[in-house]
């Protein structure tokens, strides 16, 4: 079955069909779907997909030069992309006007001036969500956090908790989601220890008890797929029954961050020193890296690191929406072999003739 495109009646930008209708194919209007955040890393991928299944899509953003990039994904016409900061009430309810249905995806991992954890994933997930629920939207979607939780030690993880209730509080029916750390092409988690492995003799992580004993390889994780991300997503904006629900999006396999650093040393090519720290050197560092224009390292994000990123399995997750979730060895070695050396890349194809 696919999802085609229909043209307008009103005289408007249309949308090409993308094949001849056949039988047993779902035909949608253009329905218009206004993104914040659509420029990310999730948001990039959710808007081809969006797109790609007949879509208008409406990119919410701070920066737009950033974000022509996406203009090509749709058809002439079918992506507009305008100039809109979250904690501008006024900016977001003219982003919203219309639109059958809104995604946030807006997000931070640090703070810096007014783009604060409060301002951001609280007030201006408030301001979303109330203009969504003014303009009559029927399908949202907001994107927390797995972890999300008012009695965590993390600044991060208690705005996260509070920005999901203030969004239930102005839009009931809102859908939202808690991925784990999501792995792709640009993530900012193994392309940052890829270019560790490939600048730095060794590459360390950090643990709460003696590196050297079967406890100590770190705190866990459950990395998401960010193809199955977008794919939830963009069911949850067609489908039925996923209004007022929380999931948690978390991948097949759980792992400790040695194991991590050892498919980054692996697929890179580098062959790195693997070190474990106790977290009071991370404590330390994250003193002096946080003041860093993109820092590696937050103090906050150093009690994140000590709870893991896990799925709790309370709630629902990607077997909802038919998915099966998608193995990290299957995607990264794509993108860390650009973190190898060049020799080895050569040695590879030739190996490959």
């Amino acid at each position: 079955m696919r999802v085609m495109g229909r043209q307008n009646r009103g005289g408007g930008t249309t949308l090409r069909p993308r094949a001849t209708p056949q039988p047993g194919d779902v035909i949608m209007t253009e329905k218009l779907v206004t993104i914040f955040g659509g420029s990310g890393f999730i948001g990039r991928y959710l808007v081809r997909r969006l797109a790609a299944e007949g879509w208008r899509v409406r990119v919410a953003v701070r920066d737009v030069e950033r974000a022509a990039f996406l203009r090509p994904a749709g058809d002439v016409g079918q992506i507009a992309i305008t100039p809109v900061s979250v904690s501008d009430a006024a900016g977001v309810a003219a982003a919203v006007a219309g639109a059958d249905a809104v995604v946030n995806l807006v997000g931070i991992l640090f703070e810096r001036g007014k783009r604060t954890f409060q301002a951001i994933h609280v007030d201006g997930a408030t301001n979303v969500a109330k203009a969504a629920a003014a303009a009559g939207v029927k399908r949202y979607v907001h994107m927390s956090a797995l972890g999300a939780d008012q009695n965590s030690p993390s600044a991060y993880a208690r705005s996260k908790d509070a920005g999901e209730m203030a969004v239930r509080a102005a839009l009931p029916a809102a859908t939202i989601f808690r991925p784990s750390v999501v792995f792709g092409t640009e993530d900012g988690f193994f392309n940052l220890f890829g270019w560790m492995a490939q600048v730095f003799p060794a590459i360390t992580f950090f643990t709460n008890t003696n590196p050297h004993t079967p406890s100590g390889d770190g705190p866990k994780f459950q990395p998401v797929y960010v193809g199955d991300v977008v794919e939830a997503i963009a069911q949850s904006l067609t489908g039925v029954g996923h209004a007022g629900k929380i999931y948690e999006l978390a991948g097949p396999r759980v792992y400790d961050m040695r194991e991590i650093m050892h498919i980054v040393n692996r697929e890179t090519r580098r062959d790195r020193w693997i070190i474990g720290l106790p977290f009071l050197i991370a404590e330390i560092a994250a003193l002096f890296l946080q003041f860093m224009p993109k820092p590696l390292l937050t103090p906050d994000q150093v009690k994140q690191l000590r709870q893991g990123n896990v799925a709790t399995s309370r709630r629902p997750g990607l077997a909802v929406f038919g998915i099966t979730p998608t193995t990290l060895e299957v995607v990264v070695p794509t993108y860390l072999k650009r973190f190898r050396p060049l020799q080895q890349n050569k040695r590879l194809r030739l190996q490959a003739r």
